[in-house]
C-alpha cells in the first residue's frame, strides 16, 4: 500500500489552478478548497466560479500610478514557507506571480491597494514611513492572508526547500512527533496552540469539534507511516487507526510551528 500511495503523490513540476487553491486552502488550515469556500459563503463571502462572485459594475476604479511609486512594492513576499509572491512592474502594471502559478496583472485603485481582473482577489501593500512596502496582504474569498517581504536569498531558499522535499522522498524533521503530539492534543481536547502559527491555530479552534468527532470515529491510532511529499512540501503520513485510516499533511516552518496541518479519508 505505501509503494501505491508514493506512487500517487509524485512531485509535480508546477501546479495547476485548482491544486493553487488547494494549497491556499491547507496552508489556513482547512481540510480542503470546499471546506474553505463553504466557511467563506458561510460568513457572505464568495468562491471563484460561484454565484456570488464579484460584479464588473462594482469593480473598482483603476487609476494610473507613477513609477515610482510602484517600484516601492516590487519585489519577493513569502506565503507561510510554502511559496514566494513575486510582485514585478511590467507595461505600467505591477504583477503577481505566486509559485508554480502563471501570471496575475493588478490594477491599481489607490497608492496602496490594487485588485486583480482574471480572479477575484485584492492585494494591500503595508509601507514604511518612506512608502516602500514591509508586506502584502492578499484579501480573497473573504480572507486576509498576510506576506511578509523577503529578500532575494530568503526566497531562493524557500524555492529549493520545496523542490528539495519534492524530489527527496523524505520527511522534514520533527513532522512525525508534531502530528504524534497533534493527534494527542486533538483526541483530548487540549491542542497545544503554541506549536501552531497563528493561522493554523485559528483554524484548529474553530474545527476542533469536527476534528475530535473524526478521529473519535476512526479509533484508536495504532500506527504512523510517511508515505511521501505532497504538494507545496508538506509531508504526507498514513495513520492507521482501530477503525479506518485516515492521511495527514503537515509541515512545518522555519520556527518548527505548525505552519499546515489537515487531515482527510482518502490522498
Amino acid at each position: 500500500m505505501a509503494q501505491t500511495l508514493r506512487e500517487a503523490i509524485k512531485p509535480k513540476a508546477e501546479l495547476t489552478h485548482s491544486e493553487s487553491l488547494e494549497l491556499i486552502a491547507k496552508v489556513l488550515g482547512c481540510q480542503n478548497w470546499n471546506v474553505l469556500s463553504a466557511a467563506v459563503q458561510s460568513a457572505g463571502g464568495s468562491a471563484p466560479g460561484s454565484s456570488g462572485a464579484r460584479d464588473d459594475r462594482s469593480e473598482p476604479q483603476e487609476i494610473r500610478l507613477d513609477p515610482e511609486i510602484l517600484d516601492r512594492y516590487v519585489g519577493l513576499y513569502e506565503l507561510a514557507d510554502h511559496g514566494v509572491m513575486t510582485i514585478s512592474r511590467e507595461d505600467g502594471r505591477l504583477v503577481s506571480r505566486l509559485t508554480g502559478q502563471p501570471a496575475v496583472p493588478l490594477f491599481a485603485e489607490s497608492r496602496t491597494k490594487f485588485f486583480a481582473r482574471i480572479v477575484n482577489a485584492q492585494i494591500s501593500f503595508v509601507t514604511d514611513a518612506a512608502g516602500a512596502a514591509q508586506s502584502l496582504v492578499l484579501h480573497q474569498n473573504g480572507l486576509d492572508v498576510p506576506m511578509p517581504r523577503i529578500d532575494a536569498d530568503a526566497a531562493r531558499r524557500i524555492e529549493h526547500e520545496i523542490t528539495e522535499r519534492l524530489t527527496s522522498r523524505r520527511p522534514s524533521p520533527g513532522t512525525q512527533a508534531a502530528l504524534h503530539r497533534l493527534i494527542d492534543g486533538i483526541r483530548n481536547g487540549q491542542p497545544s496552540y503554541d506549536e501552531m502559527t497563528e493561522v493554523v491555530a485559528d483554524a484548529t479552534r474553530q474545527q476542533l469539534p469536527a476534528l475530535q468527532t473524526e478521529i473519535s470515529d476512526a479509533g484508536p491510532a495504532r500506527s504512523i507511516e510517511f508515505v511521501g511529499v505532497g504538494q507545496g512540501g508538506v509531508d504526507v503520513y498514513l495513520v492507521q487507526h482501530l477503525q479506518r485510516p485516515l492521511y495527514w499533511r503537515i509541515a512545518l516552518n522555519a520556527s518548527g510551528a505548525i505552519s499546515t496541518a489537515w487531515v482527510s479519508p482518502g490522498l
